[in-house]
């Protein structure tokens, strides 16, 4: 892992097209700002757990299961 120090108004490049902002220090917070191309997804760590936990989830139920449940919801 890479340690930069920054301050509020310095940024970061990562790679073409990619920068990462400190737009404000506080106590125990960072706001950063990220320009990044649309075709690059920009998610936080949190939401990219989750997301991968229900692809997980989703996963294990096996589909005739899923099936008869969705029936069910249907009627």
């Amino acid at each position: 892992m890479l340690v930069i120090s920054r301050r509020a108004g310095e940024s970061i490049v990562i790679a073409d097209g990619i920068e990462i902002e400190v737009l404000e220090t506080g106590h125990n917070r960072v706001k950063l700002g990220i320009r990044a191309p649309r075709e690059i997804a920009v998610l936080r760590k949190e939401v990219e757990l989750t997301r991968h936990e229900n692809q997980a989830a989703n996963r294990a139920i096996p589909s005739d299961l899923l099936s008869s449940v969705l029936g069910k919801l249907h009627r």
